[in-house]
């Protein structure tokens, strides 16, 4: 059963089509990869799920609501998370302190810092650190984590806030190889308990964590299938050509 839908999805910004009746559906505890040449719709693919751009057309279905029209702080209520290109955490606070903000879900950082540790379990925040490989680094500043680290508190913030729907805008760029092969280890690990839709560029990296492909061309959905189908597909090898080919996405 679909827990996200889109259908028919028209996004325009000054004229220009960036959507194009977009359509794509995605199982509850599914891990979704999406892919495509520089300039096919990924990113606003990614902003009008969350909120952060509007449709001009069709709609969009999140467990079995029309979140279509939703204000951005209300779809993540909803249990939709973002994660961005470029971390988003509090640097000046401690992994634990990031972690604490996020469980807690309430706005005003220090005010989130003051609630009882019953609302917050110290233990299950470090059980979260671990998960993502920071349980040494749990009572250090964010400001002194490496660009890898960051990446993961942000993804554990997401997890902290029990987000049902992870969306993950190219979790791996600037890793080192150690830190994305890290971070496919995590994504194969939150499959399942999490839906997550992830939008990137390493070929590699999609081929440890997809089970299936969606391939977007000029707004639109192109093709779809395992790496191997969509590899083969003349029609994404053609939307590809000029671009560094399909196996460097």
């Amino acid at each position: 059963m679909s827990l996200l839908e889109l259908k028919g999805v028209e996004v325009q910004f000054s004229g220009f089509r960036a959507l194009r009746g977009f359509d794509l559906s995605v199982a509850a505890g599914e891990l979704r990869c999406l892919i495509g040449p520089n300039g096919a719709g990924k990113t606003t693919a990614l902003d009008v799920i969350c909120g952060k751009a509007q449709v001009n057309g069709g709609d969009i279905i999140f467990a079995g609501q029309n979140i279509s029209h939703f204000e951005e702080h209300r779809i993540a209520r909803l249990g939709i998370g973002r994660k961005f290109q470029v971390p988003s955490v509090f640097r000046e606070l401690t992994v634990k302190e990031n972690l604490h903000v996020a469980f807690c879900r309430r706005a005003g950082v220090f005010a989130n810092l003051g609630i009882s540790a019953a609302k917050a379990n110290a233990d299950e925040l470090e059980k979260l650190a671990e998960l993502v490989g920071l349980k040494e680094s749990f009572r250090r500043e964010a400001g002194i984590l490496s660009h890898g680290q960051t990446q993961w508190l942000e993804i554990a913030m997401l997890v902290a806030q029990d987000a049902q729907l992870l969306l993950l805008d190219e979790p791996t760029a600037g890793m080192t190889a150690a830190e994305t092969r890290k971070t496919a280890e995590l994504c194969k690990q939150l499959k399942g308990r999490h839906t997550m839709l992830v939008v990137e560029h390493d070929m590699g990296f999609i081929k440890e964590i997809g089970d299936v492909i969606s391939v977007m061309h000029q707004g639109r959905l192109l093709a779809q299938g395992t790496v191997a189908e969509i590899e083969s597909d003349p029609e994404v090898r053609k939307a590809y050509l000029g671009s560094g080919g399909i196996r460097g996405a």
